[in-house]
């Protein structure tokens, strides 16, 4: 809308908003960058150089100082398989902390107020809490997988295990264009490195580290984006609610803005006339208001107009198509069950939920600040800018300056290799054995596996900047990708839950239930937006009503498919314990395969200790805390107050955990290494015999069996023992 203003009475300054140091701007980052482009490229190149470097310097000291011993092709992809729960903790959050949790979780609280942090947090909280029984059940019936997907080949066969390789590769894809088109924009906005060009040198830092490294490198890089990342928000809570506001001062700007008029908000965004407008009014000034760009005035379909209100109708819309959409990105991406691979038994369980909860303090405390401070300051951002993830940098570059943006951009860095480097070790572990393995060389030593890990790492590194330009050439911003994806994965949640659960989950009907969901998926997709919107566009489909019908039908369809085919058309009674014996390791490896991992009694605690907790948090998370803000309605300041407390505790908490128990847990090998290094005889107790080297010395001490007593070798952990 582009209008005359009659009468321009609405004072601006530099201590309230609307701040007089942004009168005129139709846009936030419309001008020039705040950094420069070489700020730019010494984040992008020389952070992946630094990370690189430390990441791959650690694990070759615990190679030859330490207990990592040699880079074989199952240490490459698991890790040895013995994570302890702090780092399993770290890894979670740090894969689940893409660029959309930093960039769109604050976009949401700039469109729907509070509702939008909890909802972005809650709902993608519980599929990780969830995901702990999965992990459990794959250390009690798969142990010696590799992939997700070889567990398919071992139960369904071959048709099931192409169909789902192609779902986990979708997975993988979507997470990683959604990382670099949601990084690259913020890369130009803040420092104006090229789009394209950004897109393509972020992942140089991810291949360095991680086809040097393996899966290692990748947890150990982790933990420390992880504290990076806790470092900066921190910072940002403690600046917004600390040193610069208060939740009293954001509680009173979030009212001023619900309260303006649509005359009021053409005041705030206008500019003064210059000689090419054509109806200038009296005032000398034009605005350019339009209540779709900007938010200002009372927030539609949120009660009372506010923005400090659980109840919301867009914001409830959005957390179920998070809840729905991201069950996918996590069930069906082969990082996560990399991670629970990768994981000591004992720790499985106790990381995911650890991890879970930690998380959670990411988007909801970063978005409760920064978010908010963005519609409480009446910033100039418009909703492109908010859909391409720029709230922020925007907020952080008002309050801090260039140091703002600096960390913002070093905050998003830490996300994008963080949650690339699971994404490429993911990847060629599929690639690996999935592929390689298992249809062009089945006799694959570990030294090929290795080669080939290594090399899909560098491939996929180089085609992610491909993915991202797709998405940006088709148009599609961070918020539009990341509503799809579950259109798109969700149909593959529920038979891959089945499979790992229920003995009678049918082959046939998972592959029939996956294709069949996205099918029926897409299409209510296409309908529901040429119904609503009167056409098939980008922007019919992409509002939350249609994304929301597409999402939901892909995950209860598949579901009911499946459910209804293995109970009705082909009933199975499968024996999950003959699952692992369809899994072959490719080396005699067997570290974290030992009997004592291995504990029947152990685990079945470990389950329902996970199953319990992860129930529970899960019913609290998006049923019983929402229901008990409801009487609230408009939040007062003291409730408000309230809410802030528990997103600052929930922050600092959070960091302190994820920060120190990974440090703790590995104590003993930090010490074996630094006095391997120094020299020094280490005195932690000397690593515990491998599984062949117990069994050897089991067999000397085992005495000839006398004449007439019964000999039988009884395979334990993948050897033989001889019993008599």
């Amino acid at each position: 809308m582009t209008s005359p203003l009659a009468v321009y009475n609405l004072t601006k300054t530099d201590d309230a908003p609307p701040f007089l140091q942004y009168d005129g701007l139709d846009s936030f980052f419309g001008g020039e960058p705040p950094l420069s482009k070489t700020i730019g490229y010494l984040v992008v190149l020389g952070f992946g150089a630094l990370f690189s470097v430390i990441t791959t310097g650690i694990v070759y000291m615990d190679k030859f100082f330490g207990r990592g011993g040699a880079t074989t092709s199952e240490q490459f992809n698991t890790a040895g398989r013995m994570i302890k729960t702090g780092l399993t903790a770290s890894v979670i959050v740090s894969q689940w902390t893409w660029a959309a949790t930093l960039l769109q979780s604050s976009n949401v609280a700039w469109a729907y107020g509070v509702s939008g942090p909890f909802w972005y947090a809650s709902g993608a909280t519980i599929q990780v809490l969830l995901f702990g029984v999965l992990a459990i059940s794959l250390k009690k019936i798969a142990p010696s997988a590799h992939t997700v997907c070889e567990i398919v080949k071992a139960r369904w066969g071959k048709v099931a295990h192409i169909t789902f390789l192609i779902f986990c590769f979708l997975a993988n894809i979507i997470v990683t264009s959604m990382l670099l088109l949601g990084g690259a924009a913020t890369v130009e906005a803040l420092t104006g490195v090229n789009y394209e060009l950004a897109s393509f040198l972020i992942p140089w830092g991810v291949i360095l580290y991680t086809a040097s490294g393996g899966l290692k490198a990748t947890f150990l890089a982790s933990y420390l984006h992880t504290v990076i990342i806790f470092g900066v928000l921190i910072t940002m809570i403690f600046v917004v609610y600390v040193k610069v506001y208060s939740s009293d001062t954001i509680y009173d700007f979030l009212n001023d803005t619900v309260s303006y008029s649509v005359d009021e908000c053409e005041q705030i965004f206008s500019r003064v006339c210059t000689d090419e407008d054509t109806n200038c009014g009296a005032s000398g000034r034009v605005t350019f208001y339009d209540d779709t760009t900007y938010a200002c005035g009372p927030v539609p379909n949120n009660n009372s107009g506010s923005y400090l209100t659980m109840l919301s109708g867009d914001g409830l819309m959005f957390g179920i198509i998070n809840v729905v959409g991201n069950f996918g990105t996590v069930f069906v991406d082969q990082s996560y069950w990399q991670s629970a691979i990768a994981a000591r038994p004992s720790s499985a369980a106790r990381g995911y939920l650890l991890g879970g909860i930690c998380w959670f303090a990411i988007p909801f405390s970063l978005a409760t600040s920064l978010g908010l401070a963005s519609t409480a300051l009446q910033l100039p951002i418009t909703a492109g800018e908010a859909g391409s993830g720029l709230v922020p940098p925007a907020v952080a570059t008002h309050l801090l300056g260039d140091a703002g943006s600096g960390l913002v951009l070093i905050m998003l860095f830490m996300a994008i290799v963080s949650t690339g480097s699971a994404e490429s070790i993911a990847v060629s572990s599929l690639v690996a054995y999935d592929i390689y393995r298992e249809y062009i060389n089945p006799e694959a030593t570990g030294t090929q596996i290795l080669r080939v890990s290594r090399i899909v790492i560098v491939v996929f590194g180089l085609f992610m900047g491909c993915f991202s330009l797709i998405l940006f050439e088709l148009g599609l911003n961070l918020g539009w990708v990341y509503l799809f994806m579950g259109v798109v994965i969700g149909s593959a949640v529920a038979p891959l839950w089945l499979m790992m659960t229920w003995s009678k989950a049918s082959g046939t009907g998972a592959v029939i239930a996956a294709w069949g969901g996205l099918i029926l998926a897409v299409v209510s997709w296409l309908v529901a937006a040429s119904i609503q919107g009167g056409s098939i566009s980008v922007d019919n489909l992409g509002t939350n009503e249609v994304m929301l019908s597409g999402n939901l039908v892909a995950i209860f369809t598949s579901a009911i498919i499946h459910v209804f085919y293995s109970y009705v058309i082909d009933p199975q009674d499968y024996d999950f314990s003959t699952l692992d014996q369809n899994i072959e390791l490719v080396e005699a490896d067997t570290s974290g395969l030992e009997p004592e991992q291995q504990d029947p009694v152990e685990l079945q605690k470990s389950y329902l200790w996970i199953t319990r907790r992860g129930y529970v948090l899960t019913v609290v998370l998006v049923i019983v805390w929402p229901l008990l803000s409801v009487p609230a309605g408009v939040f007062t300041k003291d409730y408000f107050a309230f809410w802030v407390l528990v997103a600052i505790a929930w922050g600092f908490g959070a960091a302190l955990v994820i920060t120190v128990l990974p440090l703790t847990e590995s104590s003993e090998d930090i010490m074996a290494v630094l006095a391997g290094m120094t020299g020094m005889k280490s005195k932690d107790p000397e690593p515990e015999p491998t599984e062949m080297k117990k069994l050897d010395e089991e067999i000397e001490e085992v005495p000839e069996p006398s004449k007439g007593d019964d000999v039988q070798e009884v395979a334990v952990g993948g050897a033989v023992e001889v019993s008599a």
